[in-house]
């Protein structure tokens, strides 16, 4: 069975609508922390979507304002700045920054399995070096469900490969959270099947982000390089993936 990769970023910046902008007066160095957005994800994100030529979905709206990695109803939709609005206003936002996002990518994988094919869905993320005094001691992750063999096994490999490369890195499964709990890929997992969906959240510690440089560019080369099973494009190449945001 063919496999077609699909590149997702939810958390890929940390922009508030104006019409919502009084929402978090005197909040814009929060904006800018990783409560706001995963910074580094959205980098990734295009480099392997352009790596390989896929499509690539993602959005810059703060998760402070409505989180898309996460389910309607979810205590951890709506930040303290935005649960405690009127209901109309929350659907509002819903229906104008939320669905757009969710309904493109669960559309894509839709049509890909209609057609006969297996959908690899890369998400890219990444993660606080500390939280709450906690230290977290991984470079890179892959989130996955450890109870569908088709992720265990590409999650296995993808990482492998990455140490092959890299052994200088510290790779984590499952880590720092649960590959298993609320999220874009879990509610995929539910529509469809373990041979025809395939959802990797990609974690990246973010103090590669923050000390940038040839370091950072050199682990997202490696990245790229080690996704299994999928063809990197020449570099003298061209050709843009297909985005939307």
């Amino acid at each position: 069975m063919n496999s077609h990769l699909i590149i997702t970023c939810e958390h890929g910046g940390c922009e508030v609508p104006a019409e919502y902008a009084t929402l978090f007066a005197g909040h814009k160095a929060l904006l800018q922390t990783h409560r706001g957005w995963d910074p580094g994800a959205l980098i990734l994100a295009r480099e392997l979507a352009s790596a390989f030529n896929a499509p690539l979905f993602f959005a810059t709206t703060s998760r402070l304002l409505i989180d898309l990695n996460r389910s309607i109803g979810h205590r951890q939709l709506y930040s303290e700045f935005t649960r405690d609005l009127p209901a109309g206003r929350r659907q509002d936002i819903v229906t104008e920054h939320y669905r757009p996002h969710r309904d493109a990518v669960e559309s894509q994988v839709d049509r890909v399995i209609a057609a006969g094919q297996r959908v690899v869905h890369i998400a890219s993320h990444s993660f606080t070096p500390e939280l709450r005094g906690v230290v977290r001691r991984a470079d890179v992750a892959c989130l996955y469900d450890p109870a569908r063999a088709g992720e265990r096994q590409w999650a296995a490999a993808w990482l492998s490969a990455l140490a092959r490369q890299r052994p200088d890195l510290r790779l984590r499964r499952n880590y720092p959270y649960q590959g298993k709990g609320d999220g874009l890929t879990a509610l995929l997992r539910k529509r469809h099947s373990s041979d025809r969906y395939v959802g990797i959240e990609l974690e990246v510690n973010q103090h590669f982000v923050i000390h940038g440089g040839a370091a950072w560019r050199l682990l997202r080369q490696d990245i790229a390089a080690a996704v299994p099973g999928f063809t990197v494009r020449p570099a003298c190449e061209t050709v843009l993936p297909v985005e939307v945001n």
